[in-house]
């Protein structure tokens, strides 16, 4: 209660989701609880980064282990997002010999699946029932093994975000205290994440964030998680216990060491084909978009890698993808560099409240091609809708960057060519919309993507995005005002880099 309401006299209760100082009635409380300002319940903390991985130039992070503290329990909490789908995939791999090893991977339908020999003998063959088929989202994955639980059933399992998969597909469970593969205890042992180290397959193409290994105990997820009751998200928080002799904890904090191990015991791995800029701030605190390799629609040799930033192709291409984030509100930058070839149209695509970006602009293959979608022309600089083009700005050479401001508060969209609008534009003009092209067209209603296709049969070569987490070096380095996303040229005032931190608070 406050000083106007007699009785106890104390500060105004200003709460906060952080932070509530003052005297508080239980009514005044109930009300901040109810109202989703009341300090949340469970410990939260932010990962900052993570580690992009991709599988066309066979990154991986590789160590030679130490002896375990215990042969039949472990955990592994990890944090993943994914980028190429229907493929075999490794996330946690160790290797001995051909009779002692352990992995587990994306296979190929999608499922999460673990393996385990040690002797020749098979200790665990199994499959989750849950597909990993959202490349948007980040999932955290914790997976829990002691061989010495009575029950059969408990020795292996899997938690997705929290709540446990029922395992659909369990061929082979470990039997009573059995070594494991896993668990070796060997000084010429390999483990691996993204690549099955024996033969130099499998992979990771996307990102992994937070990955803790716990040699000798088999924890739950809350050890790694919460959900948070505000938003029924489950979210990370900070392992607070013991690793174990083998154990570690991956951060990629360190842009110059992505394997360094941060648990203390100094378990770090090598980096093979990693570098700086792969050091990624897109996380499960702060998802940002990419593009969207389920909604890519292809005619040609049309491909995504780069953690779905970099799309390319060859001639014939007739390639066509959008953005995993929309959006139907707020004011939005970001950038993409031409790199070879500069063919293809740049824009955004409307989905006309029908939940997916509109079928007809995939089929024909470039933003601009109907009244709810727009588009620049890299070739020649002219923008498009409704399939005609017009002109607008200048071409674009390779290493150019063309900045896209969308403002979609007032229905304008500006582009930009190194730092410098085209058309004269403004994109802090508002309504005025000085240089911008007009989104008021039919069809433009629903949730905005950004889009980029091929107009002319020819092929675009490489176009390389940047939502604000790029793959590629930025020289000079400009965030947005609430300090989100790393663009080489200035964001305008007002707009901010498409990630969720940006789209809780705009969008």
């Amino acid at each position: 209660m406050d000083q106007n309401n007699g009785g106890i006299l104390g500060k105004i209760n200003t709460p906060t989701t952080s932070v509530a100082s003052g005297v508080w009635s239980l009514d005044s409380q109930f009300e901040a609880q109810s109202s989703s300002i009341w300090p949340l319940a469970f410990p939260q903390t932010t990962i900052a980064n993570s580690c992009r991985f991709n599988d066309g130039s066979s990154d991986n992070l590789v160590r030679t282990n130490a002896s375990a503290t215990n042969n039949t329990k472990y955990t592994y909490s990890v944090w993943v997002k994914r980028a190429t789908l229907s493929t075999n995939q490794s996330i946690l791999y160790n290797w001995y010999d051909g009779s002692n090893h352990a992995y587990i991977f994306f296979a190929t339908d999608d499922k999460l699946a673990l393996y385990d020999q040690l002797g020749g003998t098979d200790n665990i063959n199994m499959k989750t029932s849950a597909v990993f088929r959202d490349t948007s989202a980040w999932y955290n994955v914790v997976i829990a093994v002691d061989t010495t639980e009575s029950t059969q059933a408990n020795r292996v399992r899997v938690y997705i975000n929290g709540v446990e998969d029922p395992i659909g597909t369990r061929s082979t469970q470990p039997g009573s205290s059995v070594s494991l593969g896993m668990k070796t205890n060997s000084l010429t042992n390999y483990m691996a994440i993204s690549s099955f180290v024996n033969n130099s397959s499998n992979y990771l193409d996307g990102y992994i964030a937070e990955a803790v290994y716990i040699d000798g105990q088999a924890l739950n997820p809350t050890s790694f998680g919460a959900l948070n009751p505000a938003t029924n998200i489950w979210e990370p928080i900070a392992y607070a216990g013991t690793y174990g002799t083998n154990g570690f904890k991956l951060d990629f904090a360190d842009s110059s060491d992505l394997g360094n191990d941060v648990s203390g015991n100094n378990n770090d791995f090598t980096a093979n084909n990693l570098t700086s800029v792969d050091q990624s701030t897109d996380t499960c605190s702060n998802n940002f978009a990419t593009l969207n390799s389920i909604n890519a629609a292809s005619g040609g040799t049309f491909t995504l890698d780069e953690g779905n930033l970099r799309v390319k192709g060859a001639d014939t291409i007739e390639g066509y993808t959008s953005s995993t984030i929309g959006f139907s509100q707020g004011k939005w930058y970001f950038e993409c560099e031409s790199n070879f070839n500069t063919q293809g149209v740049i824009g955004i695509t409307f989905d006309g409240d029908s939940g997916q970006v509109a079928d007809d602009v995939r089929s024909d293959r470039y933003p601009g091609n109907a009244t709810y979608s727009y588009g620049y022309i890299l070739s020649n600089g002219n923008k498009v809708t409704n399939s005609s083009s017009s002109s607008y700005g200048n071409s674009l050479a390779t290493g150019d960057i063309l900045g896209v401001a969308i403002d979609l508060d007032n229905m304008k969209l500006y582009f930009s060519k190194n730092g410098t609008f085209q058309n004269s534009g403004d994109p802090t003009s508002g309504s005025t919309g000085t240089g911008a092209i007009d989104l008021t067209g039919s069809g433009s209603t629903g949730f905005c993507f950004v889009t980029v296709g091929d107009n002319n049969n020819g092929g675009y070569g490489q176009i390389d995005f940047n939502f604000g987490s790029p793959f590629f070096s930025i020289s000079s380095g400009n965030s947005d005002a609430n300090g989100h996303g790393n663009f080489e040229y200035a964001v305008p005032s007002g707009y901010f880099a498409l990630c969720t931190k940006n789209l809780a608070e705009f969008g």
